[in-house]
């Protein structure tokens, strides 16, 4: 009985003394993103993703590709509702990968939306509102990824993207393109700020793109596009004559009221 009480102490005495070094240890592969921070998803989001955790381990990124083909097949099957579960598994399990957070919004905001906007068997007011309804979920969707990840700038892009293709929300297309460029994002995400910004209803949005477009054609960065942009907004800033650039502005062809930029 004595032995046992002394190998209990020892036991208690050693885990004591190791504990501040497995929280050094843990902290250190977090900075390297080695290990996932603790996920502050409230207390039901917080017990999901420990019950996951616990539930599997190290084999975490394999059951989230398992998960990853199950949303597939639902996606096959058009039951947009299961690809939106399966796939919040795996964002759960593999939270820092942008990939998956990108996958699960481009399946809502784009796949199930288009899927319903165009289902003549349903109403045009229900088509509407299911369309409007998923890509709200694909933007959630993104901005949980952003809020785990605020420095990726492809999610930031992806963002972008949505706002200006699918909500018409060329402030927060804006917004997200420049936050993508700002992080280290490529060069067109500049350019594509101050598109987003030109075509936005309010004059602080103009003065940014304004300032974004200038910049790139004084760097000799001009394209026709550009120049198009950047005419309209010396209009709507009221420019004074001398200060507006002296190119003339290009004629469009034929103009698509649909047209967004270009995926990457």
């Amino acid at each position: 009985m004595k032995r046992k009480l002394q190998a209990a102490a020892v036991l208690l005495i050693f885990g004591v003394l190791k504990m501040p070094l497995e929280q050094r240890v843990t902290h250190d592969l977090r900075t390297m993103h080695l290990v996932d921070e603790p996920l502050h998803l409230g207390v039901k989001g917080n017990m999901g993703q420990m019950g996951l955790a616990a539930a599997f381990g190290g084999l975490r990124g394999l059951i989230a590709t398992v998960f990853q083909l199950r949303a597939h097949v639902e996606f096959t099957r058009v039951n947009w509702a299961q690809v939106d579960k399966y796939y919040g598994f795996v964002t759960q399990l593999q939270p820092r990968n942008a990939r998956y957070w990108e996958e699960a919004s481009w399946h809502m905001a784009y796949n199930a939306a288009s899927y319903y906007l165009y289902n003549k068997e349903l109403k045009p007011a229900l088509r509407g509102q299911l369309f409007h309804e998923y890509v709200q979920r694909g933007t959630t969707i993104l901005n949980e990824g952003l809020a785990l990840m605020p420095d990726n700038p492809r999610l930031w892009q992806k963002l972008g993207d949505l706002h200006w293709n699918r909500s018409k929300d060329f402030k927060a297309s804006g917004d997200a393109y420049l936050s993508s460029f700002q992080h280290g994002g490529l060069n067109f995400t500049e350019r594509f700020a101050g598109f987003a910004y030109a075509q936005a209803n309010d004059p602080d949005s103009w003065t940014k793109g304004y300032a974004i477009l200038k910049k790139l054609y004084d760097e000799k960065k001009a394209t026709p596009g550009l120049i198009e942009f950047l005419k309209m907004l010396e209009q709507n800033l009221h420019i004074p004559a001398a200060q507006r650039i002296p190119d003339a502005g290009p004629v469009r062809r034929a103009t698509d009221p649909q047209a967004g930029p270009l995926r990457q």
